[in-house]
């Protein structure tokens, strides 16, 4: 037998501290893994979207062009449906995004017959160019923005949204 005998109340204290430890990480390692969890997602940010539409159906008159994709919230999935304005210029395709810069409305193509030239927003009369670049003196602060754009099979495949580059 050892001389250093450990008493009853240092039995105690070790045996305490120990099992207060193990409650304690038990409690934090949830946490923990909670904050560092979305820098462990893999982004799947350069993904393109497959669409109806067809290339060779693509003229110079925009037209609205709807697509779906999955939006994972956490760990709940969803079907999200969104839409594009799309049209070429001339041998480029360009898609903006409906979604007016003003206060988030949708705009809509020569809608307003004294501006059938230009995308126009109901909600306050904001109006955008054919090329998405807002009209001065109304309400839209920026251009609309735009999305990637490829082509796969002859049909039409959206990215992740950028910054307009045609204002």
């Amino acid at each position: 037998m050892s001389k250093n005998r450990v008493t009853r109340r240092q039995f105690l204290n070790y045996t305490l501290t120990g099992v207060g430890g193990f409650m304690a990480a038990g409690m934090l390692m949830p946490m923990v893994r909670f904050a560092i969890d979305p820098v462990l997602q893999t982004k799947a940010d350069g993904d393109f979207i497959l669409t109806s539409q067809k290339i060779a159906d693509i003229t110079e008159e925009p037209v609205n062009v709807s697509f779906t994709f999955e939006q994972v919230d956490a760990w709940y999935k969803s079907d999200v449906t969104d839409a594009a304005w799309v049209y070429k210029s001339g041998d480029e395709i360009v898609a903006l995004s409906p979604v007016c810069k003003h206060l988030g409305c949708t705009v809509n193509w020569a809608s307003d017959s004294a501006h059938p030239d230009q995308f126009y927003c109901a909600c306050h009369a904001g109006r955008y160019e054919k090329n998405g670049q807002n009209v001065a003196g109304t309400p839209p602060l920026g251009p609309l923005d735009q999305y990637e754009v490829a082509e796969k099979d002859g049909f039409l495949m959206l990215g992740k949204k950028i910054s307009n580059t045609f204002s």
